[in-house]
């Protein structure tokens, strides 16, 4: 399981290719007959392959709201972007945030090349509010930390609600989540349109209410200027004051050797943790955005005192389009316990898979002292899986803020083209529950709850850990 953001790549890409700053468009056209039929295709295929597609929406309501956006679509041509608008729409509808279309890359990109703007301020979403977190404009009068109560006078509120509907996710915390990790900019330029300006209201800190008049930005301006990237690709470990700082970075790697090279990581730290004899260490798993237990597994076992698994249980569902790619992807390769359970069940079989437990490190490297565990709302996938594991069965204590993703949920995602238009369409094969059973749909909960905003620089979760909770006990020995 995995969340990547990979707009950087696609920057890159406009980077390296002359732009066409022109006002034609190249964005991609499709006939309206292709649109309907990627539509009936994917609204087929997720039946088939999603594990339990009408989960959080009755298959009545689903099927009604379908067809409502399937007589939505135009008689003549419809762009990329718009039709990509729609396939979200429909992907959207479970409320499931593994069954899912991304956001619009290729027309943004496209979009771009024809030297496209869009809003000029980043929006930290916290507590049902939107205040102002990174400033892209020249206009003075905006301040960092501000209220946006309304943009173009529409309330900030109906804005996230009209854009809500192409996020896919379990809830509307987790939409929001969403939309930061997208960011606001690009989410209200793919809903809304291009716009010369904006009219913003603010309520400032000292509780007025302004109106300012800002300009649009170039978009590539935006991309190239933006320092808010919200998902950690680092990996880092530090030592201060007796105290461990561990980073592990996400639960997955594209680099060749990556999983290797993560686990020497692990080891490397570990190794220069237990010679120093710290007591303490933090495990920062904010902005996460998930991948492999294979990676997760590995980092958990130099602190847990017992055998663990990161499930209770694990279901699957097979299906046509899940073996094909099965064998797709594994030709001529000795197939694993995994791949054979899939091809070997019935399309639309649903059965249980058990993987291996894993054991705790030898004694002699393992961590013995106390760990803090930090998550925030981007702990995503494989490590909001992972916090609620460390949970359980008590490695540690969480510090932090709920996660956007819940660690029981319908995922291990597999992907699949639309035949007439190529976007690709994500959905869950499998059902996960958290170690300890409970099914509710909810994040993860921290032990120790503390608010990360997003609009300032300070650090306050990591702050709160050394301050609150390992000072005071260092003080006492």
């Amino acid at each position: 399981m995995t969340m990547k953001v990979k707009l950087w790549l696609f920057i890159w890409i406009v980077g390296i290719m002359p732009l066409k700053l022109t006002a034609q468009n190249n964005e991609k056209q499709f006939p309206a007959s292709a649109v309907k039929a990627d539509l009936a295709y994917m609204y087929d295929q997720m039946e088939k392959s999603h594990y339990n597609l009408y989960a959080y929406v009755d298959k009545t309501a689903y099927k009604a709201t379908f067809n409502k956006i399937l007589q939505s679509v135009p008689q003549d041509t419809i762009s990329l972007l718009d039709a990509t608008k729609l396939f979200q729409r429909v992907a959207a509808i479970a409320n499931v945030g593994h069954n899912e279309v991304d956001f619009p890359a290729p027309s943004y990109i496209n979009y771009l090349q024809q030297g496209g703007t869009v809003f000029p301020l980043e929006l930290a979403l916290e507590d049902g509010k939107a205040y102002v977190s990174r400033l892209y404009t020249d206009n003075p009068n905006v301040k960092l930390g501000e209220q946006v109560l309304s943009i173009d006078n529409t309330p900030i509120k109906q804005l996230q609600q009209k854009i809500h509907p192409y996020l896919s996710a379990e809830r509307p915390y987790f939409k929001d989540v969403k939309l930061e990790l997208w960011s606001f900019p690009r989410y209200y330029w793919s809903v809304f349109g291009e716009r010369e300006a904006f009219n913003v209201k603010v309520k400032t800190q000292d509780g007025q209410v302004k109106t300012y008049t800002i300009k649009a930005i170039p978009a590539l301006d935006y991309e190239t200027t933006r320092t808010d990237v919200v998902l950690n690709e680092d990996r880092s470990y530090k030592f201060n004051n007796g105290v461990a700082y561990l980073d592990p970075g996400p639960f997955s790697s594209s680099a060749e050797k990556g999983e290797e090279k993560f686990k020497a990581f692990i080891d490397s730290a570990f190794t220069d943790i237990n010679a120093k004899n710290s007591r303490t260490l933090i495990v920062d798993l904010r902005n996460n955005s998930g991948g492999h237990n294979a990676f997760s597994d590995y980092l958990i076992a130099y602190f847990a005192d017992k055998p663990f698994k990161w499930y209770s249980a694990f279901k699957l569902k097979t299906s046509e389009l899940l073996k094909k790619q099965t064998r797709q992807t594994t030709p001529g390769l000795e197939l694993d316990d995994y791949a054979q359970a899939i091809l070997n069940h019935q399309n639309g079989e649903i059965f249980d898979f058990s993987f291996p437990v894993q054991e705790p490190m030898p004694e002699q490297k393992c961590f013995k002292g106390k760990v803090y565990v930090l998550v925030n709302r981007h702990t995503y996938s494989m490590a909001a899986v992972s916090a609620a594991l460390i949970q359980d069965y008590g490695f540690a204590e969480l510090v932090g803020e709920e996660t956007g993703d819940v660690p029981t949920l319908y995922a291990s995602q597999f992907s699949f083209p639309l035949p007439e238009t190529g976007v690709i369409v994500k959905v869950p094969k499998g059902y996960i529950i958290r170690p300890n059973g409970d099914t509710q749909l909810r994040g993860v909960v921290p032990d120790h709850k503390v608010r990360d905003h997003l609009l300032d620089e300070q650090d306050e979760i990591l702050n709160y850990t050394l301050q609150k909770l390992i000072q005071p006990t260092q003080s006492r020995h």
